[in-house]
């Protein structure tokens, strides 16, 4: 059974297409869709299984659309671990305009799932036989969920499961109770969750040891976009340096950096070198078109590349 389980709670069919130019009123013509699985766990574990891992992806699925997206995953050989749902599977629709370089990106509110329906997705995680070593929680709720109350129960379950629980979702992380491993807040996530705007390097570290002092995770990596990662725990602070790269998407980096991550983790290698091979996935997400993700070989060379340019800046 799989070491690492990815729990999807509002999954997505990603379309993309190209278009020369969006406007308004006019009929914009586009270019053939390309359709991707999404959502953030399901995107997690799709870049840990491309990278060589072997993990399982537990997700919602109804309508037609929930039926194309377990038939996608199905074609990269993913195991999947469905819970059919009444509502139809949300899509998400992204429209890269080829005249300015610009990407558009719209996001539908997905749908609501009854009680019984989240019970069944908390049941099917509870259920893992063996249990996985890291459960990720990843990307939005559905519309009307008790996210404080749901937060607590997958807190409850991994802790049961004695699996490492990896929160990257801004709902989810706002309201969790204690007890997860690692979260991945962005600088703005990071604010939110302080109720206050944070402005520079010393405050980025302080905000992130809270979370650690208030035992909401051993770990937090907050993701500074274009200003890398920091990486704090109780003992230490380092920040990593953003890998300059060509940038055609970025969709799903973010989802990449914690596959690769926990990847990485779940494989023995220490919190530095964890987090630089996530770093490494990001960026290489970045390179890829539309909603495609990472490739393995990608991730490897610029892994190389990152090993020797990190900074420690603050030790405690």
């Amino acid at each position: 059974m799989a070491a690492i389980a990815t729990l999807t709670m509002n999954p997505a069919l990603d379309l993309t297409t190209v278009t020369d130019r969006v406007r308004h009123t006019h009929k914009v013509r586009c270019g053939p869709p390309r359709y991707d699985p999404g959502g953030g766990g399901i995107n997690v574990a799709r870049v840990v299984k491309s990278l060589g891992g072997d993990p399982v992806a537990i997700y919602p699925a109804g309508g037609a659309i929930g039926e194309m997206l377990r038939h996608s995953l199905d074609r990269t050989g993913l195991a999947q671990h469905v819970i059919s749902v009444a509502d139809a599977t949300r899509e998400s629709f992204t429209v890269d305009e080829a005249s300015t370089g610009k990407q558009y990106r719209f996001v539908l509110p997905g749908p609501t799932l009854t009680e019984q329906e989240q019970r069944a997705c908390l049941a099917a995680i509870a259920g893992l036989s063996p249990a996985p070593q890291y459960l990720v929680v990843s990307g939005g709720f559905p519309p009307g969920s008790d996210i404080a109350g749901l937060s607590a129960e997958l807190a409850g379950i991994a802790r049961k499961l004695g699996a490492r629980l990896v929160l990257d979702t801004s709902q989810a992380m706002r309201e969790a109770a204690p007890g997860a491993y690692l979260m991945k807040p962005s600088l703005s996530e990071l604010s939110n969750m302080m109720g206050r705007p944070i402005s520079n390097r010393a405050d980025e570290i302080d905000a992130a040891r809270k979370l650690v002092s208030e035992g909401r995770a051993e770990v937090v990596i907050v993701s500074l976009g274009a200003g890398g990662a920091l990486l704090v725990t109780e003992a230490d602070a380092e920040h990593f340096t953003a890998l300059s790269v060509p940038i055609r998407s970025a969709v799903g980096a973010g989802d990449s950096m914690v596959g690769a991550t926990v990847f990485a983790l779940q494989q023995g290698w220490s919190l530095h070198d964890a987090v630089r091979y996530g770093m490494a996935a990001g960026a290489a997400t970045l390179m890829t078109p539309g909603t495609e993700l990472c490739y393995r070989h990608d991730v490897e060379a610029l892994f190389e590349q990152i090993k020797s340019s990190h900074v420690r800046v603050h030790h405690h």
